[in-house]
């Protein structure tokens, strides 16, 4: 009963006002799919419904772009790994910087929001990160047009980073987010892998492709295999999973978008039972997060977790546990965290903490949608219509 309301409530006339406005979101916060809601869309999409076929003709164009884009692999990276393997993804951590006053600036000292430039000399994150993107939009291309053309380049994208021998990816991050004078790699860097749970929902959508083979599939899952053995038992990946703020909320997302694609859902019921236990003590009786208060970009951060959240409460559907309605003993809720950051992405109080830059409202565009779907949040609708103004509408917002 619940999917049919929400179907039905998000195909009235001001769903489709408002999702027709909705601009560009953030490439690194892309909304975790409903995959019945999506057949929903593909059926108004196939009987022509106006209300979806502009942003269905910028989905073909955006998928269209990237076909001419890639494939990359971890190969392309001019430095060399320390473990001399070239194969082993490699980042440096994006807010440290070199010291003026040491020799050679190491060891590189801290600067909280803000990006060290170094940080595109290492072609990893960046290929990955559009690696993430370009699958999720391709397979979304495919499920909606059946043109095989989307799912062979995604199938390509895929093989050249996971697959082929020449240019795979080893299944570890051992050397993300290093800090020069200090380590080669530390648990941090596990955050930019955090769009693995978008690419394997595009890796869904293709799977009925001609162009995606069973033994593909099966190398694939092979490669996630390996890579969730290594989250679970490495020291940076431990390390991580011990981690108290966003960063642990993040490595829950990953780690269960992995285990529902391998059909584990024991650990996927244990990950979100996890995930729930990180809400509860987290959060504040307020339904803020001080840890991510404490930060530079205190609204960004805030905004950061509970997308992560928001992306674990989408997966939970398919476990024991739902997240989107869990309570905990003492009354902490995920709905109430987004009621409490509501009046500050919809503008209507001044935020009270730290931010350095200036906050990127489409970024608490996935809260507002999912709540509006999830919570019957009427005013997300005006809160996106003022972060979007009179643009155009894409892909996400429009048919997400």
């Amino acid at each position: 009963m619940k999917r049919i309301f929400f179907t039905a409530v998000l195909l009235c006339p001001l769903y489709k006002e408002v999702f027709a406005q909705t601009q560009l979101l953030a490439k690194s916060d892309m909304i975790k799919l409903d995959f019945l809601l999506l057949a929903a869309r593909k059926r108004a999409i196939q009987a022509h419904d106006p209300a979806f076929q502009k942003a269905y003709a910028e989905l073909r164009e955006e998928a269209d772009g990237f076909l001419d884009w890639g494939p990359v692999s971890v190969m392309q990276k001019d430095g060399i790994p320390p473990s001399g393997d070239k194969h082993d993804y490699m980042s440096i951590a994006p807010y440290f910087w070199p010291d003026p006053s040491k020799p050679g600036g190491v060891p590189y000292m801290n600067r909280d929001g803000d990006v060290n430039p170094e940080v595109k000399d290492y072609k990893d994150k960046e290929n990955i990160t559009k690696l993430c993107d370009g699958v999720y939009t391709l397979g979304l291309a495919y499920y909606f047009s059946g043109d095989e053309k989307y799912a062979r380049h995604a199938t390509d994208l895929l093989r050249v980073w996971f697959l082929d021998s020449a240019t795979r990816m080893n299944p570890n991050l051992n050397f993300g987010q290093a800090v020069k004078g200090v380590t080669t790699g530390r648990s941090y860097g596990l955050i930019e892998t955090r769009n693995f749970s978008f690419l394997l929902d595009g890796v869904d959508l293709i799977k009925t492709s001609k162009a995606w083979m069973a033994k593909d599939q099966d190398s694939l899952k092979g490669w996630f295999r390996s890579f969730l053995y290594w989250l679970r038992t490495s020291r940076i990946g431990l390390d991580e999973l011990n981690t108290k703020n966003n960063h642990g909320v993040w490595y829950d997302a990953q780690s269960l978008s992995i285990a529902l694609y391998l059909d584990s859902t024991q650990l996927a019921d244990e990950i979100v039972l996890r995930a729930a236990g990180r809400l509860d003590a987290e959060m504040n009786d307020d339904g803020f997060f001080p840890l991510e208060l404490k930060r530079t970009t205190s609204l960004h951060y805030s905004v950061f977790i509970l997308n992560a959240f928001f992306v674990i409460a989408q997966m939970s559907e398919q476990t024991k546990t739902d997240l989107w309605t869990w309570r905990s003993p003492s009354g902490k809720t995920l709905q109430r965290a987004f009621e409490a950051i509501l009046p500050y992405i919809d503008s209507e109080k001044p935020w009270m903490g730290p931010q350095i830059h200036p906050f990127e409202f489409k970024d608490a565009v996935p809260l507002l949608l999912r709540s509006a779907q999830r919570y019957g949040c009427t005013s997300c609708l005006e809160a996106i219509k003022k972060i979007t103004g009179d643009q155009d509408g894409r892909l996400l917002s429009n048919i997400l």
